[in-house]
Formats: C-alpha cells, sequence, structure tokens
C-alpha cells in the first residue's frame, strides 16, 4: 500500500524479439534483463504485487526464480510484436485481479529492457498519479536539443528537406523549447482508466516525471554494452 492505495506491478516480458533474441532475458552483467525488475519491484514494500505478463515458459522460470513474483499468462492474440501496451495491461489486470480475488488501485508498467531505474524514479512516479488528479504518469527523459524534433530532416528520393517546415526559422538553440522522450523507467495508471480506456494515455489527464541522467531502453546488444558501461562506472 502506498498513501492508502494499493498497487500492483506489471512487468510485461513476451518471448519474441527481433532486434536481440530472447532479449528480456538477455544476460547484462551476467544476470537476466528481467531480474532486474523483478527484484527491485519485489523489494519495495508498498508494492503489493508484482506480475510477470509472459508468453514464454522460459521467461516465466527466469522470473520465479524470485521470491513472490505472479506470472499472468498472455493469450496468442497478445502475443505479437504490434500488440499494444494498453491490451497487455487490461488482460493482466483482469486476470491478477481474478485469480487473487482482490482489486488494486493503482498499476505500473516497469518495462525490463529499462534496468537502470531506482526505488525512487518508481515511487516519484507512483506518488505523481495517487497526489494528483491525473488518470496516468509517464517517466521521461529530456531530449538532448541537438535531437530535436525541429531539428530533424527527411530524405526522399534524394532530396534533403526539414521533417517540420519550421525547423528552417530556427538559428540558435534558445529557440527550441524543451522536449521529452519516454525512457521505460515507469509508468502509473488509475485501475479504473486502465479498464475502461484501455490505453496508456488520457488526453488532459497524463503528466509526467521527469528522469535525470542517462537512461537507456535497451534494443539492441550496443545497448546492453553501454548500460553495463553505466553500471560498472555506477558500481
Amino acid at each position: 500500500m502506498l498513501n492508502g492505495h494499493s498497487v500492483l506491478a506489471i512487468i510485461p516480458a513476451r518471448g519474441g524479439s527481433k532486434g536481440i533474441p530472447r532479449k528480456n532475458i538477455y544476460p547484462v552483467l551476467g544476470k537476466p534483463l528481467l531480474s532486474y525488475a523483478t527484484e527491485l519491484m519485489t523489494s519495495l514494500s508498498w508494492v503489493d504485487l508484482t506480475s510477470v505478463s509472459t508468453d514464454s515458459q522460459e521467461i516465466a522460470n527466469v522470473a520465479l526464480e524470485v521470491r513472490d513474483i505472479d506470472i499472468a499468462w498472455r493469450p496468442e492474440d497478445l502475443s505479437g510484436d504490434r500488440i499494444g501496451d494498453g491490451d497487455v495491461l487490461q488482460h493482466a489486470l483482469k486476470d491478477v485481479e481474478l485469480r487473487h480475488e482482490r482489486r488494486f488501485d493503482v498499476v505500473l508498467m516497469i518495462q525490463p529492457t529499462s534496468p537502470l531505474r531506482t526505488a525512487e524514479h518508481v515511487e516519484a512516479c507512483a506518488k505523481t498519479l495517487i497526489g494528483g488528479s491525473w488518470d496516468a504518469v509517464w517517466s521521461v527523459s529530456e531530449t538532448d536539443l541537438s535531437y530535436h524534433p525541429l531539428k530533424q530532416l527527411t530524405l526522399e528520393e534524394g532530396h534533403l528537406g526539414y521533417f517540420d517546415d519550421r525547423g528552417q526559422s530556427i538559428i540558435a538553440r534558445q529557440q527550441l523549447r524543451p522536449v521529452f522522450h519516454r525512457n521505460g523507467v515507469c509508468y502509473a495508471f488509475r485501475r479504473d482508466f486502465l479498464l475502461d480506456a484501455g490505453s496508456i494515455w488520457s488526453p488532459g489527464k497524463t503528466t509526467a516525471v521527469i528522469v535525470p541522467g542517462a537512461h537507456v531502453s535497451i534494443d539492441t546488444v550496443e545497448d546492453v554494452a553501454q548500460v553495463e558501461r553505466i553500471m560498472a562506472g555506477a558500481g
């Protein structure tokens, strides 16, 4: 419980992966990637239950190496690479509540591909949700202005152009307002919003927690190497 609210953490970890085969259990500094998420979430006393949503027995076996982990088995129609997060979360929430015969107030989505998260990052998202009138809270990182959308270009049939025509008028960095990107550290949702909308975005009722520092959402072997360098430096 956190401030009187029961909390369910869902870790989505399907078996298929095109970038890195078996990505969710790929070794990072000798430990399966998934284990960073399961170990952290089960260490948080205010998280009432942590469930891994998966379609893979191999992933489930790794998850169950951590005490008190629940497994929410995905049906085949939720196992593809084009399935939305909202559908996966909605299924896992209904499944967990039915099996455990209890109701949760807050649902966290903890993606295993962002292992640099800390307990403080997760708690900040949950407290922001509970303390405000939000349906959803996303963790984000500030985007380096070098990669600002107004500085992005397109190349079509050999012709170079601006992704956004407003980019032509940008001369100095001071003209650019800060923008942010998802880092996969944590998402927090109100249960009823998740069940009613089946979405992770609520127009006008979604806010963000800005997470400082480097946060890599692993998608390639190069990303793994970068995360290992950061972890080794932090250690």
